[in-house]
């Protein structure tokens, strides 16, 4: 029998994803892909794996697995809690599991999701070259849809591969907050200087009826002086579209591929993977910085997550500080206020 980790208990919204489905937005096709890279490219890491492989992302409460392989290594990143037959597992490091063994993923601690990834990655085909799950598309994954008791995700290798385990200390990841840095833009003259600015300085709450496709943000009305509807146009990943109602929406991997309200200004993508960890209730702010800003930090933020591989070490190990302080941890750092002189 192919060598599988089976579904044994489902979370309520387990999905496989990868880097995202690009390159098919002009045919109506959405990216998907995982909500939080850093925390993929963390747990893939830790097996050895690309940073963009195909993983397992958890929401709120994880899955229980059994292991259908001679050996699996099987890592978990964010804070959930977790079990090995019972007994308490730490995330934030891989395991090398045995045939018939049960690994459990309980609710999370801090923060929203977690990711799970295997040695090799799983099995899965390809779909318009990504296995990144769409729900409402009913592509990628498994059959296009979240994980269910009896599922089997086929691994790509029957053995955990050579090596032992490795851990990482979530402390050294790129740095976050709920301080969100947005470029202006692209419809932000459909809005009053005054308008703009009530947006950067109000705090924003979370909603409720948030998910991967967008988060609903609740605070003052913000109201348009041209009107609230535009010839639609293409929609980046976390363009802020304000509707009529006046309350933002934060587009997310799962968006629409075009739209037709105006967007008063764009989150940029390391600061959208922030917000993969945020929960309803929780509170947003603005903080607008230049296209400039935003490449440079954008590029210090790829530069940070090629670099995890080399954080990860032997599991229950010490990176040991003459080894941290050769990584140039914060080298790659950028401020958003006064960025370098080649991002000005």
């Amino acid at each position: 029998m192919t060598a599988a980790l089976k579904v044994l208990a489902a979370g309520p919204l387990s999905t496989v994803q990868d880097g995202g489905r690009h390159g098919y937005q002009r045919y109506g096709v959405s990216v998907a892909g995982a909500f939080d890279p850093v925390y993929l490219a963390a747990a893939n890491a830790l097996v050895g794996n690309a940073a963009d492989e195909g993983g397992i992302e958890l929401t709120m409460t994880g899955d229980t697995y059994e292991v259908g392989a001679d050996t699996v290594r099987i890592a978990l990143a964010g804070d959930f809690a977790a079990t090995i037959d019972g007994e308490a597992a730490a995330p934030w490091r891989s395991h090398t599991l045995a045939r018939g063994q049960v690994l459990k993923v309980g609710a999370a601690r801090a923060g929203l999701r977690g990711y799970v990834a295997v040695a090799g990655g799983f099995a899965l085909v390809p779909q318009l070259g990504s296995v990144s799950t769409h729900l409402r598309n009913r592509l990628g994954g498994l059959d296009g849809a979240r994980l269910k008791p009896g599922d089997r995700l086929p691994l790509r290798l029957p053995a955990a591969p050579p090596g032992g385990d490795r851990s990482l200390d979530p402390a050294l990841l790129p740095p976050r907050s709920l301080a969100l840095r947005v470029v202006p833009g692209p419809q932000d003259g459909h809005f009053s200087p005054d308008q703009i600015a009530a947006f950067l300085e109000a705090a924003w709450t979370i909603g409720r009826d948030s998910d991967r496709m967008g988060c609903r943000l609740e605070g003052p009305a913000i109201g348009h002086a041209k009107g609230f509807n535009i010839i639609s146009d293409g929609i980046p990943l976390g363009a802020v579209q304000v509707p009529g109602s006046g309350q933002p929406i934060i587009l997310l991997p799962d968006r629409q591929t075009a739209g037709g309200y105006p967007k008063i200004a764009c989150v940029i993508k390391p600061d959208v993977a922030a917000l993969a960890q945020a929960r309803p209730g929780d509170v947003v702010r603005f903080q607008a910085v230049t296209a400039e800003a935003a490449l440079a930090i954008h590029r210090a933020w790829r530069v940070a997550i090629a670099a995890l591989p080399a954080l990860t070490g032997p599991a229950g190990g010490d990176l040991g500080s003459e080894r941290l302080l050769s990584l140039n941890l914060v080298g790659g750092m950028v401020d958003a206020i006064n960025p370098p002189e080649d991002a000005r």
